[in-house]
């Protein structure tokens, strides 16, 4: 088994490839052990010192690091995804988190929130895939969008660029009634 690694925009998260699928669909954001309960690899991944968040995508996993260099730490991750995919053992158990359910809008802005969506699925979130992220809709107010970047999208340097001037320029000229994008 080859796993390649990616560079993210955050230096905290690398993007790891195992050449196989991760998740049939949707994504999953650990940011704790305790959140890992029903993944076994993030279970395991968690175990290795130095581990801040984990991230699951289709055919990808982004590991977030705490105080410890990468040159240390990414030779264990590396070992802990080859065994977990080798032993069989599944990646999720039971229900997934999945995306959040909890979407707050007035059913009179629908159409928009639904168009929102579409521009996000389409346009959005396979680029911030491809930095081993995620981004979901929360909310849509009086012209506000809240927006949650998830793996290496949070708390990257570059996140705030990238929801002022890339998703909130797609989305104020694809939808006027838009003002702003904020993130969640």
């Amino acid at each position: 088994m080859f796993i390649q690694t990616e560079p993210t925009p955050n230096p905290s998260t690398l993007k790891f490839v195992p050449g196989k699928q991760v998740l049939a669909s949707g994504v999953e954001d650990f940011k704790s052990l305790a959140d890992a309960g029903n993944s076994p690899l993030a279970t395991r991944l968690f175990e290795v010192d130095g581990v801040a968040g984990v991230f699951l995508g289709n055919d990808f996993i982004s590991v977030t690091k705490g105080d410890l260099d990468w040159d240390l730490l990414k030779p264990a991750v590396m070992g802990v995804i080859m065994e977990h995919f080798m032993s069989g053992a599944p990646v999720m158990e039971g229900d997934a988190q999945g995306d959040n359910q909890n979407e707050v809008f007035d059913e009179e802005d629908r159409e928009t929130v639904d168009t929102i969506k579409q521009l996000l699925e389409e346009k959005v979130r396979p680029a911030v895939a491809q930095d081993g992220g995620d981004i979901i809709f929360q909310a849509y107010k009086d012209g506000i969008v809240y927006l949650e970047l998830r793996g290496a999208c949070s708390g990257c340097p570059s996140s705030t660029a990238t929801l002022k001037n890339g998703v909130e320029n797609l989305l104020k000229h694809f939808l006027p009634e838009v003002k702003e994008v904020r993130s969640a």
